[in-house]
């Protein structure tokens, strides 16, 4: 792997970056007339730098929502938001969604895979449930990285009224982070949607995220074919065919739904 692809990727002005979130949520807000703003707080490092930002210019504006569903959730992510609602003072809900997964579980065929997604679901349900009574904004938390291969439920997580983190990779939320402010432990843990037991990100992709970074850095900023990216990067091929193929496969989940040509009468 290249060092210098991922410091040009890394090497950014994070004050300059803050303050255009910032203003950007402060003139979404105003331009929708909303109260405020809300967003899904997991313990995980995407969404501890919006609330982070959140409390730096609109912290009585914004509501936190913890969410876990304690038959999967580990303890510690629920200490971890708690611990950030902590350091930021913005208001926050604790949920239990478990009894909601349950009460869905007695209709349906079981399938693992599909009750995860359905946890995202949920939980996107409930931000907009108290998005609608607040009117409030509901911000989402993917990143860039995340974002471009699909590593999102679609209409879960992937939903929301406006994204502030969508253009920074993974490697550039960490790096923003430490700007911040944010804990050394909720920056250095493994990524994970927590939509099953032991849900990591990296495992599940089987791919680190410096890889998958320096991939699309290449591929999509640089311009870069295959070819010139694993010359490049120094990556695996079949890894870098990996990451081009969850991109191209993904698709659909970053576009409006799709409809037919105008059928003339």
């Amino acid at each position: 792997m290249n060092q210098d692809i991922i410091n040009e990727i890394t090497n950014q002005d994070y004050a300059s970056i803050t303050e255009t979130i910032e203003k950007f949520l402060s003139n979404q807000v105003e331009k929708s007339h909303a109260n405020g703003v809300i967003l899904g707080l997991s313990g995980g490092i995407d969404s501890a730098v919006l609330a982070y930002i959140c409390k730096r210019k609109l912290k009585d504006k914004t509501l936190a929502l913890i969410m876990p569903d304690t038959a999967i959730t580990p303890n510690s992510e629920t200490e971890d938001a708690m611990k950030m609602i902590a350091l930021t003072g913005i208001e926050y809900k604790l949920i239990d969604i478990k009894p909601i997964i349950n009460e869905y579980a007695m209709y349906l065929e079981p399938n693992e895979k599909s009750r995860g997604n359905l946890r995202a679901r949920v939980r996107t349900n409930i931000l907009y449930y108290y998005a609608n009574s607040k009117n409030y904004l509901v911000l989402g938390s993917s990143d860039k990285s995340e974002h471009m291969i699909g590593y999102f439920t679609k209409f879960g997580d992937g939903a929301s009224d406006i994204t502030p983190i969508i253009s920074l990779y993974k490697l550039q939320v960490r790096e923003i982070a430490k700007y911040l402010g944010v804990p050394e432990n909720i920056i250095s843990k493994k990524s994970s949607p927590h939509l099953w037991k032991e849900h990591e990100a990296e495992k599940e992709l089987g791919v680190p995220y410096e890889e998958i970074d320096s991939i699309l850095y290449c591929l999509f900023e640089k311009k870069l074919t295959i070819e010139e990216t694993e010359k490049i990067t120094q990556i695996d091929r079949e890894i870098i065919e990996k990451i081009h193929r969850l991109n191209t496969n993904s698709e659909h989940k970053r576009l409006p739904s799709q409809k037919p040509d105008s059928v003339q009468s």
